[in-house]
């Protein structure tokens, strides 16, 4: 019977997931805990998404399927699910990723025993295609701290964000703006969420993370491996490609003037004022961010640069349809006084 207040709430956005989907819907579907609504929001998938998904659906009740007519970006979709949920609790799932049979079942179980806990997670195995382990990943991070500005200057260095796929509370996601259209935005999200309480991570790995050619992290990031290491020496060649990714989140910033790197460090700088933190720990939380960007200057050029670079390829285009329109304009001149000549 379909339970219309559930603990929990798992919202699963999907584009063209056919590929994987039924293998992360079956390890939902066997999880011990069963008191768990399952929203799907399928951005305008063209595969055989939508197929597979109505199949699942029809046979759990627990299962809502949604489905836009118009792939409206990433950031849309993982909020929709959101706003579409009514659990205590709330996970967002990937299409590709795999959960252990009792991953819910102890997430629930520290957040019902830890209330100064906003967010529970695992250890991550990352898996190739075919479901072998590539890696073992800890994200070893000091989220765990009681003071906000630890957590939040963890939370500043390189790692997966794969914290975002944890459990999360339902009232500390409502506290603050969800998903923005723009590069790391889950990053920032975690950030605000840190100063909210602390995130548990359970030691063990109940946890895969799929790495494939389609997967986002995979496309944007030119070694996800070597990114996963979290190693601040990093080529900083091997960061993500975050003009790219800024139009995965959504499609609308294509052919716009953007300024990913700019927008992030601003996004860095918000998430800290409009923390409830104390002076103190206010300060320590910009003087974490003006650190982290320290060496990083050049990506802020590299933004205008690039935007210099898209207003003439926009000029460009716009001088090319007014030349265009201006030619159509001269013979359709010509025909008509051809035609009054006749």
């Amino acid at each position: 019977m379909k339970n219309n207040n559930p603990t929990l709430s798992i919202g699963l956005p999907v584009y063209n997931g056919a590929q994987f989907i039924e293998e992360a819907l079956d390890s939902i579907l066997a999880q011990t805990f069963e008191d768990f609504e399952l929203i799907i929001s399928d951005n305008a998938s063209t595969d055989a998404t939508k197929e597979i998904c109505r199949d699942y659906a029809a046979k759990d009740s627990r299962i809502r399927y949604y489905r836009s007519e118009k792939n409206l970006g990433a950031a849309w979709n993982f909020n929709r699910v959101f706003e579409l949920s009514s659990g205590k609790y709330f996970k967002w799932a990937a299409h590709d990723d795999v959960l252990a049979v009792d991953f819910l079942l102890k997430c629930v179980k520290v957040l019902e025993q830890n209330p100064n806990v906003v967010l529970c997670h695992s250890y991550t195995k990352i898996i190739d295609k075919d479901g072998q382990v590539l890696q073992h990943y800890q994200a070893k991070l000091n989220t765990n701290a009681p003071n906000p500005q630890e957590r939040f200057h963890a939370l500043l260095g390189r790692h997966l964000n794969i914290q975002i796929f944890g459990l999360i509370r339902t009232s500390a996601l409502k506290m603050r703006p969800l998903i923005g259209n723009y590069s790391y935005a889950d990053e920032i999200l975690l950030l605000k969420l840190a100063m909210l309480g602390r995130f548990y991570e359970i030691p063990e790995y109940l946890f895969s993370y799929r790495k494939h050619a389609q997967q986002s992290m995979s496309q944007f990031t030119d070694n996800l491996l070597i990114y996963a290491s979290g190693n601040s020496k990093q080529p900083t060649d091997k960061l993500p490609d975050h003009h790219a990714y800024t139009i995965w989140f959504d499609p609308a910033n294509e052919g716009q003037i953007f300024f990913p790197h700019w927008r992030i460090a601003q996004e860095c700088l918000s998430s800290v004022w409009e923390a409830p933190l104390s002076w103190y720990e206010r300060i320590c939380c910009y003087l974490s961010v003006f650190n982290q960007w320290r060496g990083l200057e050049f990506l802020l050029l590299k933004d205008s640069i690039e935007a210099v670079k898209q207003l003439g390829y926009n000029s460009s285009k716009i001088f090319a349809l007014r030349e265009q329109r201006s030619i159509g304009t001269e013979v359709e001149t010509r025909i008509d006084k051809g035609l009054k000549e006749l």
